[in-house]
């Protein structure tokens, strides 16, 4: 037997030596030693190193042992916020769409580059920091959705059309599909807790996508046929539809909103914000509200481009404003990050939302653009890709926001 296991019975025979003659303290401090010295599996005989009760003098009471103390924490390294610069895209994009895929890359599809608009796509890589060019839709699509159904495939429907398309990222190929009753333009689709996708505005009335059928079936119908709304999933599953544009006129913007309930396919009105918006950003917060930024509205004069937001408020139905921010935005995005905070940016700068204190504060510098795609990475740094530049030409340009103190 190696003499890992012989110390134990020598480290007995020192106690019961001892016992009677010091304190239990010295007795566990003598059987600490003994099995030390037998650390690294090496046997010591330590008979004959010590004569017990001999006449050379009391034994000396031992100072107390030394226990061992927690290790501190090391302190965290606050880090910085910032905007920094990743791959471009392998085409210059805007009005294009973002979908974070499962195995974490993010496909961008469609648009159009200022001069025609486009049917190719391509994937970015979080690990390499880089663009590459993927299969193309068989339409060229702008003005279009693309949402990721819970298989892993990506729905892209519309754009000026009322036809569909599967993205599959195993293949790296787009499929056909069902089509659309109406063919859509600016319009919204929500993935429902149920797996299906709610498209609604852009054209008349709204449909359901069912993804195990691949096929578009009717549902209730809005009060008021809008495009360039917006579309949040709550938390107890219906979806709030938030301002817009009449479908088929110039001008007009609506204050108003609705919500759709599954669970009945109907729409039904809520309370109506406080001011008129289209082309603005919603968000769902951690809280359950629902911050709405932006947009912009119509006077006399033309078209006023909106700094003020509102919150909605699920469980009253109400609007309510909030802080406005320190610049006024249309096409924005926001997103929501992971310490519950919301980043606005484009299309000058960007602003950081706070729902525990209700106020927007500056984020770090970054390159004007505008209608970007934004998309949380699930790192929790945000992709901000492609967009119109300061003199409405479209961007390739792509940067990471990292977010930090």
């Amino acid at each position: 037997m190696s003499g890992s296991f012989e110390c134990f019975p020598r480290a007995r025979s020192v106690r019961r030596a001892f016992r009677g003659l010091v304190g239990a303290g010295f007795i566990a401090m003598l059987a600490a030693v003994a099995l030390g010295s037998c650390s690294g599996g090496t046997q010591h005989n330590t008979e004959g190193s010590a004569t017990l009760g001999s006449s050379a003098g009391p034994v000396a009471t031992p100072s107390p042992i030394a226990t061992d103390q927690p290790t501190a924490t090391p302190t965290p390294v606050p880090v910085k916020a910032a905007f920094s610069p990743t791959g471009s895209m392998v085409q210059a994009r805007r009005n294009t769409t973002a979908t974070l895929l499962p195995d974490g890359r993010v496909l961008i599809a469609g648009g159009d580059n200022g001069k025609a608009v486009l049917a190719a796509a391509e994937l970015y890589d979080p690990t390499t920091g880089t663009f590459t060019a993927t299969g193309s839709m068989a339409l060229s699509r702008v003005g279009h959705t693309a949402t990721l159904l819970p298989d892993g495939r990506v729905l892209v429907a519309g754009g000026a059309s009322a036809s569909a398309e599967l993205y599959d990222s195993t293949t790296g190929k787009f499929s056909p599909t069902g089509s659309m009753a109406h063919a859509r333009n600016h319009h919204t689709a929500t993935l429902l807790n149920d797996g299906l996708v709610l498209i609604a505005g852009g054209g008349a009335g709204a449909e359901l996508y069912d993804p195990s059928t691949g096929k578009f079936s009717p549902t209730g119908s809005m009060a008021h046929s809008r495009y360039s709304q917006t579309a949040t999933l709550l938390s107890d599953g219906r979806v709030l539809f938030t301002g817009g544009r009449p479908t088929g006129t110039v001008a007009g913007v609506f204050a108003s909103a609705e919500l759709y309930d599954p669970t009945t396919a109907k729409f039904t009105a809520t309370g109506s914000m406080a001011q008129a918006r289209t082309t603005q950003a919603a968000t769902l917060l951690r809280d359950g509200r629902v911050l709405i930024v932006g947009g912009y509205n119509f006077d006399a004069k033309g078209a006023v481009t909106l700094a003020s937001a509102e919150l909605y408020d699920q469980s009253t139905g109400a609007f309510s404003p909030t802080a406005s921010m320190a610049h006024s935005r249309a096409g924005a995005s926001a997103t929501l990050l992971a310490d519950g905070r919301v980043l606005v940016m484009g299309p000058i700068g960007a602003e950081l939302y706070d729902p525990a204190s209700g106020t927007f504060s500056a984020a770090a510098p970054v390159e004007t653009r505008g209608f970007p795609t934004a998309t949380l990475l699930a790192d929790g740094r945000v992709l901000i890709a492609g967009g119109i530049a300061g003199l409405g030409g479209a961007l390739s340009t792509a940067d990471l926001y990292q977010p930090g103190s």
